[in-house]
């Protein structure tokens, strides 16, 4: 981390400055070429022009509309478990995606939202979306990332919501296009996981998706 606070370069969803107390540190490039090593961008940060074949471009036809983001390609028909949040939380959805070299892509919340160094993108529905549009949402404005959903990978119940998270890939979209609720991005080793996103609800979902990778 720096201490020298920077703005976001995106402003919130009321068009405010989100002022960054203490703004992430990109790595170096040679980073994400190594399937080893994590690789961290920062908001309009550098990136090579592509990875594992897939450039970094970004998503130009956005849904646009609550209409649009309820029909956004990249669901799937896959087999899914009934949806029951307890009454006291709010349903949400996320997505936990695999890079074609075996790393995971997840977020740092900006000034540590929700006291998170890093997690999975995630987010709550909203009336009219179901959840594999909500976790495709969620993925791109919080990490700039176009996915596409591969399986249900397991519902978990976390402090005010009852999320249910999805095993997806990346199709497109760059990650320095992050959203203002993000501050960085990684792209991180499976074996660095539990280190790295060490906030206990973030727990069930790794251990799901080794189970997952290991079938």
């Amino acid at each position: 981390m720096n201490d020298a606070a920077v703005h976001h370069p995106q402003p919130d969803e009321h068009g405010k400055p989100v002022l960054i107390a203490r703004p992430s540190q990109p790595s170096a490039p040679g980073t994400w070429h190594d399937p080893a090593r994590v690789a961290t961008v920062i908001p309009l940060g550098a990136l090579p022009p592509a990875l594992n074949g897939l450039p970094f471009a970004p998503w130009l036809d956005v849904p646009a509309t609550q209409a649009d983001w309820a029909d956004v390609a990249g669901q799937a028909d896959i087999a899914e478990p009934a949806f029951e949040p307890a009454p006291s939380k709010s349903p949400a959805a996320g997505v936990v995606i695999v890079e074609d070299d075996g790393r995971v892509w997840a977020v740092s919340p900006s000034n540590r939202f929700g006291g998170y160094d890093a997690t999975f993108p995630k987010g709550r529905v909203d009336p009219g979306i179901n959840l594999q549009a909500t976790a495709i949402r969620e993925a791109f404005e919080e990490s700039g990332l176009r996915v596409e959903i591969l399986a249900h990978l397991i519902d978990s119940a976390r402090t005010l919501t009852h999320t249910r998270y999805y095993l997806a890939r990346r199709i497109g979209g760059n990650p320095a296009l992050m959203g203002w609720e993000s501050q960085a991005v990684h792209l991180i080793p499976q074996a660095d996981l539990p280190s790295l996103l060490c906030n206990p609800n973030d727990r069930a979902v790794i251990d799901a998706l080794t189970r997952s990778l290991t079938k």
